[in-house]
């Protein structure tokens, strides 16, 4: 076989160095090429790390026994002989900037798991970060942490902890600062900062932000992130596994602070009570990490984030049940009162009508009287499966709970209404473990019940705490703990007592208790994690909001903000791709067929949120310490599947 000149650049050579040129054959393989560059170079120096990139495709030769042949490689390719792992700029949650060595040339799913090995080594729960692109403008983070943290040369050791942190960050007093600052919150900047940073200003603005996640079946290379680029580290998926605060200070506070931030970016909708209770919680939180380090503690029952903030898991085995227990188990309890009910309607004027409620077992009858209750109900819903969400206004003694009950053809809103908190801590109670196909008789109950009343008091004004704390209000930094809509709306002096009266219902919590408190409000708010793309529907002219939420996909009129359709992921047979017209097609149970096209971002987007949350639906907790990679790639990769 004929030989000929190969030219490559070598990028350790610098930029005004000439390629080199190696006489090769087409059966050549690509390790043999790697060979003779060295050879060539006469450049003494570990060369391992290296590999061929090919610029005109786009394209790492990471395979070292396929020949050039095979590879599609001729003369003029223009080939790159540079170094795998370079270095990168983060923007981490917290607004801190580090600087690491990545590798630019596997996956972008692979390069996230070796970062989160080092931020926080410990399980595999790295999943959840990934990388985002900057959309921010140049005053975004300004003055927050501003300086890199260089972490270039930190070695990764064996799972072990020293002296309370990874073994690989207790090297150097410099690291043990850089980990402090990624497990303990930092101080909320002065209010004119937050006023300068990017808020998304409609819908439309959060579907832009949502449209920069990278590939994560392709290399940063691939996807034209360069050497020393700036990208954004955030969770994505919004499914949160295997929470173990002793060991994920990193994680949890990480997570701590992208709900803090979305809450003070106005990146997602609460009320006025939420957000002075937010604001509490954070000035709490930061009295504590002020002070002396505490140890994130935990439980063995801490499983998942739900039961790590909510303790509300209680195993009830067969063979530890009592006689009693299962008499009890084969009467279960009923709930019965009066209650109102609201479906809302387009085009109706209608509010809401009082019934009589009975609820059994996990479905609800309602009747128009008590009298009525021994016959046939209006109407039986059954509430397994469902979503059960709170919209509560304590000072407007609003105490409803709205639910989405599914549909064959999506998902149906329906609203009750309490008369009051106890009423409210009840039926709430009833309908999430409803959802879960849990009856009043589950042992769980009574906790549920006991942790939304808990909740409901954390809210709560107390008239007798307006003169106490006294100093707190003078060195509380209010605007900086509440958005720039209700820094607008009140001015200091009506806001810190407020905030100082919220405090005393969460100032005996421990520092993790109150981050994890904090978590499960952002949990219960109405549009948590839900990720926008703007779409247009098949057969329809206008454009329209498509929401992906952890378990569901949501329909939006674009126009009005209104939800038009839900549909779970349960429900969900097959969903395909055409990669020709760039079109996702869904088919649902009972016939239901959607398709679309994305406006404000890749399909490749949507079909690997889709994807990724199904595949989080497979992870169980005995499957928590491994992750299968291949099977994420089958869900999220499509045709580019490795």
């Amino acid at each position: 076989m004929a030989a000929w000149d190969l030219s490559v650049a070598v990028e350790d050579l610098g930029a005004d160095a000439p390629p080199i040129t190696v006489s090769v054959t087409s059966d050549l393989h690509i390790g043999g090429v790697i060979l003779k560059l060295v050879e060539k170079s006469q450049v003494k120096r570990d060369w391992s790390d290296h590999a061929l990139w090919w610029e005109q495709k786009q394209q790492w030769l990471l395979r070292t026994a396929w020949t050039l042949e095979k590879c599609g490689i001729q003369a003029d390719a223009g080939l790159i002989f540079m170094p795998q792992h370079k270095p990168l700029r983060l923007g981490l949650p917290n607004g801190l900037n580090l600087r690491l060595r990545v590798c630019f040339s596997g996956p972008v799913f692979r390069t996230v798991l070796g970062i989160c090995k080092m931020l926080s080594e410990f399980r595999n729960q790295f999943l959840y970060f990934v990388f985002s692109r900057s959309l921010f403008s140049r005053q975004h983070n300004k003055g927050i942490h501003n300086l890199p943290y260089d972490l270039r040369i930190v070695l990764l050791s064996r799972p072990c902890l020293y002296n309370g942190m990874p073994a690989h960050f207790a090297d150097s007093p410099k690291t043990e600062k850089v980990y402090k600052m990624l497990s303990v919150s930092q101080p909320a900047p002065p209010p004119e900062a937050i006023a300068k940073l990017y808020r998304p200003a409609s819908v439309v603005d959060k579907a832009h932000i949502h449209s920069r996640w990278l590939d994560s079946s392709r290399s940063l290379m691939q996807q034209g992130v360069q050497e020393n680029d700036r990208l954004w580290l955030r969770f994505k998926y919004y499914c949160f596994h295997d929470l173990e605060p002793k060991y994920d200070a990193v994680r949890l506070t990480q997570m701590y602070e992208q709900a803090r931030w979305a809450v003070l970016l106005e990146d997602i909708d609460c009320t006025e009570e939420e957000m002075l209770l937010f604001g509490a919680l954070q000035y709490h939180i930061n009295k504590l990490s002020l002070s002396e380090p505490q140890t994130m503690t935990s439980s063995p029952a801490m499983d998942d984030l739900d039961s790590a903030l909510q303790c509300l898991e209680v195993k009830l085995d067969g063979a530890d049940s009592s006689p009693q227990d299962m008499l009890e188990n084969l009467t279960a309890p009923e709930l019965n009162d009066y209650l109102k009910i609201f479906r809302p309607k387009r085009l109706t004027l209608k509010g809401y009508k009082q019934y009589w409620f009975k609820f059994k077992d996990a479905s609800i009858s309602y009747y128009k009287s008590r009298e009525e209750s021994l016959g046939e109900p209006i109407q039986q819903i059954n509430l397994k499966g469902c979503e059960a969400a709170p919209d509560v206004n304590i000072v407007g003694q609003k105490f409803c709970i709205k639910l989405l009950i599914p549909a064959p053809e999506g998902m149906n809103e329906v609203y009750l209404r309490c008369e009051n908190e106890e009423q409210y801590s009840r039926w709430m109670a009833a309908c999430r473990l409803a959802s879960k196909g849990k009856s009043l008789a589950d042992s769980s109950f009574q906790s549920e019940v006991q942790s939304i009343r808990s909740f409901l008091a954390m809210q709560q004004t107390n008239p007798n705490t307006h003169n106490t704390h006294t100093d707190d209000s003078t060195s509380i930094n209010t605007h900086s703990l509440v958005s720039p809509r209700y820094s607008k709306k009140y001015k200091a002096k009506q806001l810190t007592p407020r905030i100082l009266e919220a405090y005393q219902n969460v100032a005996q919590l421990s520092l993790t208790d109150a981050l994890l408190r904090f978590l499960q409000i952002w949990q219960a708010l109405p549009d948590f994690g839900i990720s926008f793309v703007v779409v247009r529907f098949k057969g329809s002219r206008k454009d329209e909001v498509l929401g992906i939420a952890p378990n569901r996909l949501i329909r939006i009129d674009l126009g009005v903000g209104e939800v038009v359709k839900t549909w779970r992921y349960n429900n969900m047979r097959q969903w395909n791709v055409n990669w020709d017209i760039r079109q996702v097609a869904i088919e649902f149970d009972g016939n239901v067929n959607i398709a679309f096209s994305c406006v404000t971002a890749d399909c490749k987007i949507v079909h690997e949120f889709i994807g990724g949350y199904i595949f989080m639906s497979t992870r169980s907790r005995e499957q928590s310490n491994t992750l299968n990679e291949e099977l994420f790639h089958k869900l999220t990769g499509g045709h580019e599947a490795l």
